[in-house]
Order: C-alpha cells, then sequence, then structure tokens
C-alpha cells in the first residue's frame, strides 16, 4: 500500500510531444501511471499539464498517440495551457482576461499570435530569441478579446503560466478553498517561475531528469548556466526528487541544500518473465543520435569486438542530429553488414529481450532510462563509469563499468561478455535482481511518503 495522502495532484512540463525530448517524455508519462496505479486521484492518475504553444489540433494528436501506444492512462487527463486559453466565443478565455492588467506589448520586439481553431487572435507571445532565459522575462504577453482587440497584459511567460495554475487548481478544487493540491514539476524552467506562487495548502514538488554538470562531468565541474539561478532557489521547493544517489549527494555537498533534496529514481516496469533465448552477439544501443550519447565510440569499438566474436552485431535505436555523421562512419569503418542504425522503436521491451548485451558510450545522464529498462528485462549492460546513472543502477550488479573514455576498454567488455556464456548468464541474474529496486510500488512508496511529509510540513515557498 503506497499511500499517497488525499489531495489533488498536478503533474507541469513544458511539452509532451512523442519522440521528442528522449527520456524525459517517457519518464514523465511513466510516473504518472505508476501514480494512478497507486491510487492517486482514485486511479485517474494527475492531470499532465503541459505549456507549449502549439495548436489543439497538434495537442489532440499527441494525446491519441500516447494512447494508442499506451503510455497514458487517460488522454482527458492530459492538458494544455493553450487549448485551454481560447474563450469558445473567440479571444482569451475569462480566467486569463481577468489575469490582465492595462498595457501593450513591447515595441522593441516582435511577436507572434497564438490563434483559436478559427484563427481569432487569443494572446500574442513576445519572440526572445538566441536567449536561454527566455521564460524569465517580464516582457508583456498580449491579450485579446472576442473582437480582436487587445485588452490587456500579463507580465511574461510566468505570469501567463501561473494564471492557469491558478484557474486549474480553483477548478479541481471544486469549491473546497483549502483542499491539499500537490504540483510535481518535471521542468527546471517551469520550477524556477514558481517558487513564489501558491496558497498555504499547495505544494511544489520538483523533479530532475539531467545532469546538472558540465564537462567534464566531475562533482567540482564548471555548473551548467541554465542550472545556476535554479540553485539558488532550490531550498525553496517543498521536495526535489533526484534519480541517484550519487547526484543528490553531490550537490548536496556542493550547494550545502537541506534535507528536503531526496532520492526519487525512475520507475521501470518489470516483465513477468525475460527470454532466455537471446540472439547470439547482439548488441543494442537505445539512446538518441546525439553528441553527448558518444555513438561513434561504440561504432568504433565494435571493430575490434567484430574481429574477436565474428557474429556480432550493434543494433542502434533512435534518432537524432548525428545520424548522417554515424552512418558516415560506419560505412567509412566497413561495418556497414553489421552496425545498423534503426532509427526509433516503439517496442524496446522486444528488442532488450532479444540482445545479449546493451551497451552505453555517454558522457553524462540522468539516471540512464535505457540502462533500467536493460536490467529489468535481464540484459547486462556495459556502459561508461559516468555522472550520473550507472554507478548507482549497477550498484547491486547487472553489468559491467567501463573507465570513462576507454573506447579499447569498452570493447574488450564487451568481447569478454559476449564470449563467456557463465559472466553473462551471472550479470542477467543479477540485473534483474537490480532492477527490481526500481519496481513502481517501491518507487511510488517513496514518493508518497515524500509527499505526506510534504503535506505534514508549512510551505517552504513564500505564498501569499
Amino acid at each position: 500500500m503506497t499511500g499517497f495522502p488525499d489531495a489533488e495532484y498536478l503533474v507541469l512540463s513544458s511539452r509532451l510531444i512523442p519522440d521528442l525530448d528522449g527520456g524525459f517524455t517517457l519518464a514523465t508519462l511513466a510516473r504518472a501511471r505508476h501514480m494512478a496505479a497507486a491510487g492517486v486521484c482514485g486511479g485517474r492518475g494527475p492531470l499532465l499539464l503541459t505549456l507549449d504553444p502549439g495548436s489543439a489540433a497538434d495537442h489532440s494528436a499527441h494525446r491519441a498517440e500516447f494512447a494508442t501506444r499506451g503510455v497514458i492512462t487517460d488522454p482527458a487527463r492530459m492538458r494544455n495551457l493553450f487549448d485551454e486559453a481560447a474563450d469558445p466565443g473567440g479571444g482569451a478565455a475569462s480566467w486569463l482576461r481577468d489575469a490582465a492588467r492595462p498595457g501593450g506589448p513591447d515595441s522593441a520586439r516582435p511577436y507572434r499570435e497564438i490563434a483559436d481553431a478559427a484563427g481569432r487572435p487569443v494572446v500574442a507571445l513576445p519572440v526572445i530569441a538566441n536567449d536561454p532565459d527566455w521564460h524569465t522575462s517580464a516582457a508583456p504577453v498580449v491579450v485579446f478579446d472576442r473582437d480582436g482587440a487587445a485588452v490587456g497584459i500579463v507580465d511574461g511567460f510566468g505570469a501567463l503560466y501561473r494564471a492557469w495554475l491558478d484557474h486549474v487548481v480553483a477548478e479541481v478544487r471544486g469549491g473546497a478553498a483549502h483542499r491539499p493540491v500537490v504540483v510535481l514539476c518535471e521542468s527546471r524552467q517551469l520550477g524556477e517561475l514558481l517558487v513564489g506562487w501558491g496558497d498555504g495548502d499547495i505544494r511544489l514538488l520538483h523533479a530532475i531528469h539531467t545532469t546538472h554538470l558540465e564537462a567534464p562531468y566531475t562533482p567540482d565541474a564548471p555548473v551548467n548556466a541554465l542550472w545556476s539561478r535554479w540553485f539558488a532557489v532550490a531550498d525553496r521547493f517543498d521536495a526535489v526528487l533526484w534519480p541517484t544517489v550519487s547526484q543528490r549527494d553531490d550537490v548536496r555537498a556542493r550547494f550545502g541544500l537541506t534535507g528536503v533534496h531526496v532520492v526519487v529514481p525512475h520507475a521501470v516496469e518489470i516483465p513477468a518473465a525475460s527470454r532466455a533465448d537471446r540472439v547470439p552477439g547482439r548488441v543494442v544501443m537505445l539512446n538518441r543520435l546525439a553528441p553527448g550519447k558518444r555513438v561513434d565510440h561504440a561504432i568504433r569499438a565494435f571493430a575490434a569486438v567484430r574481429a574477436a566474436v565474428p557474429g556480432a552485431t550493434l543494433a542502434i535505436f533512435g534518432a537524432g542530429p548525428e545520424r548522417e555523421r554515424l552512418q558516415n562512419l560506419i560505412d567509412e569503418s566497413g561495418l556497414a553488414a553489421h552496425v545498423s542504425l534503426r532509427g526509433l522503436t516503439n517496442d524496446t521491451g522486444i528488442e532488450l529481450d532479444a540482445a545479449s548485451v546493451v551497451v552505453s558510450a555517454s558522457a553524462f545522464e540522468g539516471q540512464g532510462l535505457a540502462l533500467a529498462e536493460a536490467l529489468a528485462h535481464g540484459c547486462p549492460v556495459v556502459a561508461y563509469d559516468i555522472r550520473y546513472g550507472p554507478r548507482d543502477l549497477l550498484g547491486g550488479g547487472g553489468g559491467v563499468l567501463v573507465p570513462d573514455g576507454d573506447e579499447d576498454a569498452l570493447a574488450a567488455t564487451l568481447v569478454r561478455v559476449l564470449s563467456d556464456p557463465t559472466e553473462r548468464a551471472r550479470l542477467a541474474s543479477e540485473a534483474s535482481v537490480s532492477a527490481g529496486l526500481l519496481a513502481p510500488d517501491i518507487v511510488m512508496s517513496t514518493l508518497a511518503a515524500i509527499t505526506r511529509d510534504a503535506l505534514a510540513a508549512p510551505p517552504r515557498r513564500a505564498v501569499p
């Protein structure tokens, strides 16, 4: 019994779009599903709230695709700010008009109009180009009436987001003004905008998905510029959910953070049984084709693997900007018959059940969702020893850590695991045990306890 407290639950994300943002989207949707299975909101699960200014038709298509893939519990529980910003009769919805104050656009900036399905303007958003801190700008957002005339402004994206959240919170409370509401923020940019928002019966939990470090990704490495301001407000959240013990401990030691910084990994579903008849020599990668994943390391290492294990193959699943460069490397290395870029897959379980080994050459991770899923399917892992994820995931066995960036060691380890059935069987057995610590019921019990503690304490934010 996970025991989530009786409350309304909202999950807030900048966007949730099929096949975009890699493991972030999958992990966010999985957490919502697991919360539903644990009984949150009567088994309906939390409301999934997104803030990307796409069209209502786009968002409807996204929900339908997620439903087809079985990764959301109920499409009606997924809502978008801009879908709801339009009044059916035209112009901005009443909650948005009520939030507006007198004023006009910033004449020094271009604006992007967001229209309803009939083409009538609802809001105009300031275009803030080439600025990673665009979300903090107070440049006015223009609000329109039913006749297409500007009726006022709200002060920046933060004010727009908070106005919608005020509306949603009032709606889910249904007139019970002091009903507790738990908001789980999955996006760092949004969290920064909410540290002063809400009333005394709202608790704001903040989930972390990736590293806060720049190269060389050591504990004392430079902090990513996008995180610097976030750390200044990190102790004002009612709980911060870090995916690994290593990252939580590193930030506590470096920034002197308090006990509200806790560890809640991303859970993975454990299959009833994994296949015993894996394809001999089959190695799989599951990640975006992006520079930080260092897929080229695995490709170069595989030339040596092929020399020692003639039947070995490497199937790389994922999409991204590196695809052309990686295909050229495969062709130039003479590996086209043995190494393949397979594109996206919605059947990761099938691929993991068929693989003999999963390999990761990432330069950094948050937790490493693909590695966690490999363990859940009893598939051994060979991974660079990086921050963060592999060391935490493989602490109880199930794989082999390789010195970071050592392609020769990566190749030698793959050869050893592929060539030694006894070691591979041992690692597969350990993998299932390690994955058990990430089972949804265990992770949800942890999250429920953290939520109870947050609701039992006063809010840490400076609320009105």
